[in-house]
């Protein structure tokens, strides 16, 4: 069940950002999807849906492999100093 929560999880964030795509690429062609919504708009939201969505996927990764010990030196926590 906890695996099947976890790709939930990170399937969304996905469509998300394949939607992002799909508008950046539509707005490129031309293509308005958002009915009278200015073209330079649908471009910055395509963008923003985009960025957020494989920054989703990509900060549940660095999580994931920190717990488990798996990443190199520069991305593990810095504990922090007691005065």
């Amino acid at each position: 069940m906890a695996r099947l929560a976890a790709l939930i999880v990170l399937v969304i964030p996905g469509i998300l950002a394949a939607y992002g795509i799909k508008l950046m690429r539509d707005t490129f062609f031309g293509i308005s999807n958002l009915g009278t919504a200015p073209l330079w708009f649908q471009f910055v939201l395509g963008l923003a849906l985009m960025v957020l969505g494989i920054g989703f996927f990509a900060g549940f990764l660095l999580r994931r492999d920190r717990k488990n010990g798996r990443v190199s030196e520069r991305f593990k926590e810095k504990k922090a100093k007691s005065d």
